[in-house]
């Protein structure tokens, strides 16, 4: 009962401490671009079916009230949408870093800050770079394809990659490689799914890559902080217990 308890109050203390930091970050970069881009948008009367965001979207990459459904409800400019924003942040990372500690509990070899960061860019490859080689991080009024395709291909591709790097990770044999490598790399060779032909983003490309890269360094902080702070934090309280 103990390991389960260190395991919640890790990914509890962990999940607030990213969320909020994670949000004071994205609030300066990607939600000012997300806003840029949504002007573009709103110029360009983009039908609701082209403008989806990236599948599985992260809350700690775009803003929680980022939705285009018609009719469907969505957070109010400034102190609410902000608010939404943090909690949705604290969540995503609470439950990753669930995830993570239970792995680091399941491998039962202590941890320090340092195996928790390297726990954390294992987890920024699965969840991000591996996925965005496929699907990059997409503004409103990016074209897409239908978004079940895209979470279906988004979850393969990122199990896959856990399983490779687990492989080569864990097992240090020359079969375990040419399956993790396997692994990795067919969700890449089946290929994501492709946007509607002779459709175009609304936002200029500039803004595009500016989006990409401020995505990209965003999510790489997210899990370094998420793994860092989870093996310090759970290494401490399983001393405690």
């Amino acid at each position: 009962m103990s390991l389960f308890r260190s395991i919640v109050f890790t990914a509890a203390l962990t999940g607030v401490i990213v969320g909020v930091s994670i949000s004071a970050v994205q609030f300066a970069g990607t939600s000012q671009l997300i806003a840029k881009a949504e002007v573009y948008e709103k110029a360009g009367e983009v039908e609701p079916e082209a403008v989806t965001t990236s599948p599985m979207v992260d809350a700690h990459v775009h803003d929680a009230g980022h939705d285009h459904e018609e009719g469907a409800w969505k957070p109010a400019d400034g102190f609410e949408r902000m608010a939404f924003t943090v909690a949705a942040n604290m969540l995503t990372a609470i439950g990753y870093a669930l995830v993570l500690c239970g792995l680091i509990a399941m491998r039962g070899k202590p941890v320090t800050w340092r195996e928790g960061l390297l726990w954390g860019l294992a987890g920024f490859a699965c969840v991000m770079i591996a996925p965005m080689l496929g699907l990059p991080p997409e503004l409103p009024g990016t074209p897409s394809a239908p978004l079940g395709d895209r979470q279906l291909w988004w979850i393969g591709t990122a199990l896959a990659t856990a399983a490779g790097i687990g492989l080569i990770s864990f097992k240090r044999e020359p079969w375990a490689a040419l399956v993790a490598i396997a692994l990795i790399a067919a969700p890449h060779l089946m290929g994501a799914p492709a946007a509607p032909e002779g459709m175009h983003a609304l936002a200029p490309e500039a803004l595009e890559h500016q989006f990409v890269a401020a995505a990209v360094m965003t999510s790489l902080l997210f899990w370094a902080l998420l793994g860092s702070l989870s093996g310090t934090l759970f290494n401490r309280f399983e001393r405690t217990t």
